[in-house]
């Protein structure tokens, strides 16, 4: 009987752990990767659920992977189809005893997970054994699903319960900081030749999709490449080429050019690196280089990641509903009028209309973009945010689900903001881009 690895947001060869497992494992080992038809069908608010930015990123990820894999004799299919018509023919065909996965609890992969075992036709019986590891025998198939898209494993943080998660980033910082290690690098070692099967399938195109094929733009600050081959070399450029690490804190809110931040986040939002591989990098920068406050900010910035998957861990559906995670009642409006307005640049606030025509033509907005945008289509439109999260989901080469809902409810005021800020604009436009540089870069 053999293994098949279900790859989705994980992936990478090193440092995952559904496939090491799958390795340990007697038989062949397979992935699998389901390009779903349904992420990029149009939204009803007119635009494509995935546009072509990430789903570029994402082919050519998928490329990386295959080759990745091939070098350690692990065969790859790649399907343009559903995963519950696939996957089922994918057991009796290759004979499959075991199928490891990346554990997903958001509803949509909820949902897809259990067309899956609806399709495998049996009752599903749900173990948790002591390593976070999630267990469904369904008939002669074993599901084990692992969390694999953290710094802090949720098996190792001080909370043994998620509903304990506390709604303040800080306390969870620090608590974390203080009590959690972050655990070792897994590698695989390369299988033996006979592992490999045939394949026929290709990686489908950007028109495949239903997308168009594009230039990337000359100003774009991500011009980067998918594929863990490329964040591995991205990871080396930033830290030890350039030591831009030294300076993250000073630099992170700039808005304009590819060193101003770390540009980590399209390679772990779709598992190409692992934010346990990026930590170690630190550590190891701050024994070989430099240890400062910049270098810490950056493991700052991954807890705050593991912070909105824990928020989402603990209220669930709550991230994608109007009144968010603290039930907050607010005259929230829609019009379709100032969607366009906000989506193409034409509002009132020159700064915001810069970040959303970047957005637009390249996929990318700063952090500081992104909280000014919101601000300004939630604060000062009192614009329906979902709709607008939306957006960002279809726009953005490093749309994550949790990192994308979780800062959408922070900047709407129903989420994990004990302030509920909102942004002057002008002055943010003065103090991060005093010259107007940026402005003119995107407004002409």
């Amino acid at each position: 009987m053999n293994n098949l690895v279900w790859f989705r947001n994980d992936l990478r060869v090193n440092d995952n752990h559904s496939l090491f497992q799958a390795c340990q494992k007697k038989g062949k080992v397979i992935g699998v990767y389901f390009l779903d038809p349904r992420q990029f069908e149009m939204t009803r608010y007119g635009f494509k659920k995935t546009e072509k930015f990430r789903a570029k990123f994402l082919l050519e990820t998928l490329r990386d992977l295959k080759n990745n894999l091939a070098a350690k004799n692990i065969s790859l299919l790649i399907f343009h189809d559903l995963p519950e018509n696939v996957l089922p023919k994918l057991v009796n065909e290759y004979q499959i005893s075991t199928v490891f996965l990346q554990k997903e609890w958001t509803q949509e992969e909820v949902n897809v997970n259990n067309n899956v075992k609806i399709n495998l036709n049996g009752n599903v019986n749900v173990k948790n054994n002591n390593n976070g590891n999630f267990k469904n025998q369904i008939s002669r198939v074993e599901f084990v699903e692992t969390y694999d898209q953290f710094l802090f494993h949720p098996s190792d943080i001080p909370y043994a319960d998620f509903s304990k998660i506390p709604e303040v980033f800080t306390e969870f910082r620090k608590k974390c900081e203080k009590e959690c290690k972050v655990r070792p690098l897994v590698e695989i070692s390369v299988q033996p030749k006979e592992n490999l099967v045939e394949t026929s399938n290709i990686i489908p195109s950007l028109e495949d999709l239903g997308l168009e094929s594009f230039k990337i733009h000359k100003h774009s600050a991500f011009p980067f490449r998918g594929g863990e081959t490329s964040a591995l070399k991205r990871l080396s450029h930033y830290f030890f080429d350039n030591e831009k690490l030294s300076q993250y804190k000073q630099t992170r809110n700039g808005l304009i050019g590819t060193d101003y931040s770390s540009k980590f986040s399209a390679w772990l939002a779709n598992g190409g690196i692992s934010a346990r591989t990026i930590y170690w990098e630190v550590q190891s920068y701050e024994q070989e280089i430099c240890k400062n406050e910049d270098t810490y900010w950056l493991i700052f910035e991954l807890i705050w990641r593991d912070y909105f998957k824990y928020i989402s861990l603990k209220h669930g559906n709550k991230i994608f509903q109007l009144d968010g995670i603290l039930g907050k009642k607010y005259d929230w409006k829609f019009n379709e009028k100032a969607l366009r307005q906000w989506m193409n640049g034409n509002t009132r606030e020159p700064f915001v209309n810069a970040n959303m025509i970047e957005l637009q033509q390249t996929g990318f907005m700063s952090n500081r973009g992104r909280q000014n945008v919101a601000s300004y289509w939630a604060k000062e439109w009192e614009q329906d945010w979902r709709v607008a999260a939306a957006y960002f989901e279809s726009m953005l080469i490093d749309y994550d689900v949790h990192s994308n809902y979780g800062n959408w409810i922070y900047n709407a005021g129903v989420g994990n903001d004990p302030r509920d800020r909102k942004f002057n604009i002008k002055r943010q436009a003065e103090m991060y881009d005093g010259d107007g540089k940026y402005q003119k870069l995107w407004l002409g």
